[in-house]
């Protein structure tokens, strides 16, 4: 599958999810994680997708699957703290949240706000 299809194919997953085609959302998202096991991104919309649709543990298995790709992205840990919530893991969901933040603020500063304004 092309860098292009696959794209094409998690959109259409994501579409279908938002106007509430959730048999094909996960149809859709299942042939993307097949089709490019090594796919953060249809990793991650993967994860999204169950989350939202009350699936933690299928949520969880792409979350850690996202991650295992890319420990250091803001969103997935995003989703595993959101996840942990959602199955009553407090501790899990503060380690995440805290990995999350820790990575928001690395991304802030490597872009410091513009100083531009005479202060």
């Amino acid at each position: 599958m092309t860098e292009d299809a696959l794209q094409t194919l998690i959109e259409d997953a994501t579409f279908d999810y938002t106007m509430g085609e959730h048999n094909a959302a996960k149809t859709k998202i299942s042939e993307a994680t097949s089709a490019a096991p090594d796919s953060f991104a249809a990793w991650h919309a993967s994860a999204e997708i169950h989350l939202n649709l009350g699936d933690l543990d299928a949520a969880l298995a792409a979350a850690e699957r996202g991650h295992a790709l890319r420990p250091d992205d803001l969103f997935i840990n995003t989703t595993l703290s959101r996840i942990w919530v959602g199955k009553g893991d407090k501790d899990a969901a503060e380690k995440f949240g805290a990995q999350a933040k820790m990575l928001g603020w690395k991304e802030q500063l490597k872009s410091p706000p513009d100083q531009s304004d005479g202060l």
